[in-house]
């Protein structure tokens, strides 16, 4: 008996060690792959999200070449590229051809800048410091830039650290348009791949966790894309009508500014400051009030567009996105809202022992 005992107990030791030795080797399978993939993990997480977000479009689109996918994953792949790219390059172009101008100018002494206009000085609170720095710019520009050497000093690096991450963004844009063109030729594999992630999961309802979180990605693609659009479109309208120069370019970067979830009054708020300086002070105001109102309008229209067309309260994924932004930043809007509505309907399982 004590024999047997003994045999028993030595066994199940055995198998135990032998199961911690090989969920140990699994971890570190796992661990070495998430370390190599590490570099590539943010640009295929968006790659993953892009494609999920555009297969409505590439699935009609493969329809109308007559099923031709890899066509369409292509035309699809350059579109987006060059909608990105073109505008980068007409802005870098120009913003290199600017700044060799200036610095030629500012060498050979021949820089001019216009006075400041009275009504600068008429602002609250900045506008005489403005007036002052601006007005002693346009006397002597060198002796403007000795005088605040310290605040160059101060915030050049700063400029040059947000240039260089914009830079890095694009880049970022880029290669995760050309993995999401990848993934959409792949879209039918994936699918059944995630199938079978969720059903060895959760079980046998992993193919409704697969669709939810499918469903959750497009609503908050096509949230983020729609409220984009209105704002660039709004921003456009409003720039025309006050007369902008270059309001089809400040609109486009509105949209970009809108998509990435940066705040668009950092291009508004400057030009509502140029606004001043050429508008009498009536339409300046309405011009920076409505610019106000478009910057913030994605507060309000948020709630309308996200949640659309999933089988969750529109309140989960809202709160999901929004937590999960403050959290991840811009990739948590879908990975806060992903991880929420499964959440919701796992907590749906356990209540009423159905999805």
């Amino acid at each position: 008996m004590d024999n047997n005992q003994q045999l028993s107990d030595e066994g199940f030791n055995n198998r135990t060690i032998s199961i911690a030795l090989r969920i140990s080797f699994i971890a570190f399978m796992f661990l070495l792959s998430y370390l190599i993939l590490k570099p590539f993990l943010l640009m295929v997480v968006w790659g993953i999200i892009i494609a999920v977000g555009v297969f409505p479009i590439f699935s009609k689109f493969s329809n109308i070449l007559g099923n031709r996918n890899k066509l369409s994953s292509i035309i699809l792949t350059l579109t987006a590229l060059a909608l990105i790219i073109t505008p980068t390059v007409l802005m870098l172009d120009s913003t290199i051809g600017s700044v060799k101008t200036l610095t030629s100018q500012y060498q050979k002494g021949t820089l001019k800048i216009p006075p400041p206009s009275d009504k600068i000085a008429k602002w609250p609170v900045i506008g005489k410091p403005i007036s002052q720095a601006w007005q002693l710019a346009s006397n002597n520009i060198k002796e403007a830039v000795k005088t605040f050497e310290p605040q160059i000093r101060e915030y050049s690096p700063k400029v040059i650290h947000a240039v260089s991450g914009l830079g890095g963004t694009i880049l970022l844009s880029i290669l995760s348009i050309i993995i999401a063109g990848v993934l959409l030729l792949q879209a039918e594999s994936s699918k059944k791949t995630t199938d079978k992630v969720f059903r060895f999961l959760v079980g046998k309802n992993g193919e409704e966790l697969t669709k939810l979180t499918i469903l959750t990605i497009r609503s908050v693609v096509q949230g983020v894309l729609g409220i984009a659009v209105i704002q660039s479109m709004a921003a456009g309208g409003l720039f025309l009508i006050f007369d902008i120069p270059a309001a089809g370019i400040w609109a486009l970067i509105v949209l970009i500014l809108a998509v990435i979830q940066l705040p668009p009054t950092l291009i508004m708020l400057p030009i509502a400051i140029y606004g001043f300086s050429v508008m009498s002070t009536t339409p300046a105001v309405i011009f920076l009030v409505l610019s106000i109102i478009i910057s913030a309008a994605d507060t309000f229209l948020k709630p309308i567009f996200l949640g659309r067309g999933v089988d969750v309260p529109m309140l989960v994924i809202l709160l999901g996105a929004i937590g999960g932004m403050v959290v991840f930043g811009i990739l948590g809007l879908f990975i806060g809202a992903v991880i929420l509505a499964i959440a919701y309907k796992i907590f749906q399982v356990l209540i009423d022992n159905s999805i």
